[in-house]
């Protein structure tokens, strides 16, 4: 893992601002060196390129497109049938993480469907996750650019999300098998879930890619 170094989430940090430019500006005067965001889609990558060079800051990190929120939709790369979407949306990141020099992009695996359980459908989101994080892997090592999966606990923030332990994510990493699709640590989600932190940093620091 890369050492570890603080980023401001300009989607939720300077949100009294109204757009990303100036939320660069903000993180900067804050004495940030570097920060994330979930979807700068909506932003002009031409004005994102100037307010990142302006402000001196480094992008660390950006997802991919969530799908259509409207629907319920918080990601695609697990989703069934959605193969073409997550691939489309894939390249829309690749284009924006090139334009602003981020180096890690996280691959957000989706919701099981509505009406769906997710006892019966996980071995097919699974076998749909592994397909689409082994095509995106060879599309981002051409770029030097690692993906990342993140667990989302579903006791609290989304009882449909698929990936929710960082057992479940290991595991599907080790089906993978590519060196730049590593694992987003966020120890809020792994608590709730599980607990046992420290034993759990410890097991599963070697797939670390990026922690919160």
């Amino acid at each position: 893992m890369a050492p570890l170094k603080f980023s401001a989430n300009i989607s939720w940090l300077f949100s009294e601002l109204p757009d990303f430019s100036q939320r660069m500006s903000a993180a900067a005067a804050a004495g940030f060196q570097a920060v994330e965001a979930a979807w700068l889609y909506d932003a002009d990558l031409t004005e994102l390129q100037r307010a990142r060079e302006a402000a001196g800051v480094e992008v660390v990190l950006i997802n991919t497109p969530p799908g259509d929120v409207k629907a319920g939709d918080l990601g695609l790369a697990a989703v069934p049938g959605r193969e073409g979407d997550f691939r489309q949306g894939l390249d829309q990141t690749l284009k924006y993480a090139k334009g602003l020099n981020c180096k890690m992009i996280h691959l957000m695996a989706g919701r099981v469907p509505v009406d769906s359980h997710r006892h019966l459908v996980a071995k097919e989101m699974e076998a749909v996750f592994v397909q689409n994080l082994k095509y995106a892997a060879d599309i981002l090592s051409k770029e030097g650019i690692t993906g990342l999966i993140e667990p989302i606990n579903t006791r609290i923030t989304d009882p449909r999300y698929f990936l929710d332990s960082p057992h479940q994510a290991a595991a599907i990493l080790e089906s993978v098998g590519k060196p730049n699709i590593k694992l987003q640590m966020d120890v809020f989600h792994w608590q709730i879930m599980d607990g046992n932190l420290t034993q759990n940093m410890h097991k599963y620091f070697p797939l670390i890619g990026e922690s919160i």
